[in-house]
């Protein structure tokens, strides 16, 4: 192994990492996913590309289960639980029997596609099956990144579902992929037992994450750490903590994470405006590394040998599996309507998770698993290349858009939520003046305090004798926790 020194390390490291994000911010100008320009910068800089030579598959995954862990954790905060406990059932059920419908239709398509004569790859049923396993889940990655990004609002609680959904699918898929690799393995073994050891893992990867999250918000809550830019690094520990702890008994640590940071996101939380600012940082820092990662970790030129192969697909699983998944899981529920499903179709976006976990049968030493990586990585970017850089577009078709709330504000200011109190900016009408003009005379509620007051470009302190003029603009504070009489 060549050895690089610190300097030469970092001076190679920041250069990919400012291209990967000037490339990101260009791409996004021209509707292309910014995930899917640092996997190509990644390819540019690897191997195939500039020479940058990175074979080791045991650290991509090693970068890779940190990266998720924050990445599902910091997804689960930014997932309000009013907006998902409406989509509980159609959410779960894609998570889990969409992707066991994937896992089946997809393979078996693999597995007659290679028996064609033509065809220049070849697979039995599992290896099939754990290819399809493998490419089963909706990355969370990329879809949160897309969705939030964009700032996307969709009707019929599409957001919340597809946020749940890939959140809560890539345990399932990682169940899945460790469970065919041990039947690759071992030559076969029994059904029950892998079930058995799905439900294990559900069961633990809840229990623990409910807990988790709970004694994150109980410690960070009572800790009184005498630094404040420290609390966010506490959580973090707390969400490695959960992962390891999870895993360790033999849960599902993905699970773990993400049911804890919904948890979390959902409590009252001392710091938390600096602990969300953080944790969206450190969740784009390492998307970035990730993705880089693993471009870098790709053989471009392997690539064009499979290319034929993963096009096909690549298409089959975007035109068949996930639509037929989608389908069928969605049945007992009347709450979307045919365009709805299939927008939820479409966004069956693959990412980063699915060439994680593809790493994983070439790190079991799985006859064919180098083929089997670069077919995932070849169709997570037809997936991001076609998928990813239309979501816009459809949701105009199929008319799922809604306006963007405008959340301009004309103070700029904020009050942390631990406070327990609310913030509002009110205009001033005649209709509110019209018993008096003075800021005294305003029909306010006991728990209300105005403490600023806008008009024009000038602000003004409030006092009781301030002549108020329609269109001024009110900055109020009220207790919410005040008892409503």
């Amino acid at each position: 192994m060549v050895s690089i020194a610190p300097e030469h390390f970092l001076l190679i490291g920041s250069i990919v990492l400012l291209v990967g994000i000037m490339a990101g911010k260009i791409g996004t100008k021209f509707g292309l996913p910014a995930l899917l320009l640092f996997l190509a910068t990644g390819v540019l800089f690897g191997s195939g590309g500039f020479g940058i030579q990175f074979d080791d598959a045991g650290s991509a995954q090693f970068v890779g289960v940190l990266a998720l862990s924050i990445i599902l954790f910091s997804g689960g905060m930014d997932t309000r639980f009013s907006d998902i406990k409406r989509v509980m059932g159609p959410g779960i059920t894609l998570s889990t029997l969409g992707v066991v419908i994937t896992t089946l239709v997809f393979g078996s398509i693999l597995y007659l596609m290679g028996t064609i004569p033509v065809s220049p790859i070849h697979l039995t049923f599992p290896i099939a099956l754990l290819l399809a396993a493998t490419m089963s889940s909706t990355d969370s990655a990329s879809v949160f990144a897309l969705l939030n990004g964009r700032q996307m609002h969709l009707k019929e609680d599409l957001k919340p579902t597809l946020e749940l959904e890939s959140g809560s699918n890539d345990p399932m898929a990682y169940m899945l992929t460790i469970a065919l690799i041990q039947f690759v393995s071992n030559g076969g073994g029994s059904i029950w037992l892998i079930i058995g050891t799905l439900f294990m893992q559900f069961f633990l990867g809840g229990l623990i994450g409910s807990l988790m999250g709970r004694l994150s918000v109980f410690f960070l809550n009572r800790v009184d750490i005498y630094n404040d830019s420290l609390y966010p690094i506490v959580l973090l520990c707390m969400v490695f903590l959960t992962f390891a702890v999870t895993a360790v008994l033999g849960g599902n640590g993905y699970l773990a994470v993400y049911i804890s940071g919904i948890i979390v996101g959902n409590s009252r939380l001392v710091h938390k405006k600096s602990i969300k600012t953080f944790f969206d940082g450190i969740t784009w820092l390492v998307q970035i590394i990730l993705f880089i990662m693993l471009g870098l970790l790709v053989n471009s030129e392997n690539l064009l040998t499979v290319a034929p192969f993963a096009l096909l697909a690549g298409l089959v699983m975007i035109f068949v599996a996930r639509p037929l998944a989608v389908v069928v899981s969605l049945l007992p529920f009347k709450r979307y309507s045919i365009r709805g499903r299939v927008f939820l179709s479409w966004v069956g976006l693959r990412g980063a998770v699915p060439i994680i976990f593809a790493t994983y049968p070439m790190m079991s030493d799985i006859q064919g698993a180098e083929t089997l990586f670069n077919i995932v990585f070849f169709i997570t970017i037809l997936s991001l290349t076609i998928q990813g850089s239309s979501i816009g577009v459809v949701a105009k078709w199929l008319k799922l858009d809604e306006p963007v709330p405008d959340k301009k504000t004309f103070f700029g200011v904020e009050i942390p939520d631990e406070i327990g109190t609310k913030m509002e900016e009110r205009k001033v009408t005649s209709e509110m003046i019209k018993e008096g003009s003075m800021l005294m005379d305003l029909d306010l509620k006991d728990e209300e305090l105005v403490i600023l007051v806008k008009r024009g470009s000038r602000f003004m302190v409030p006092k009781g004798k301030l002549e108020l003029y329609p269109k001024d603009i009110l900055l109020i504070v009220s207790d919410s926790t005040a008892v409503k009489e």
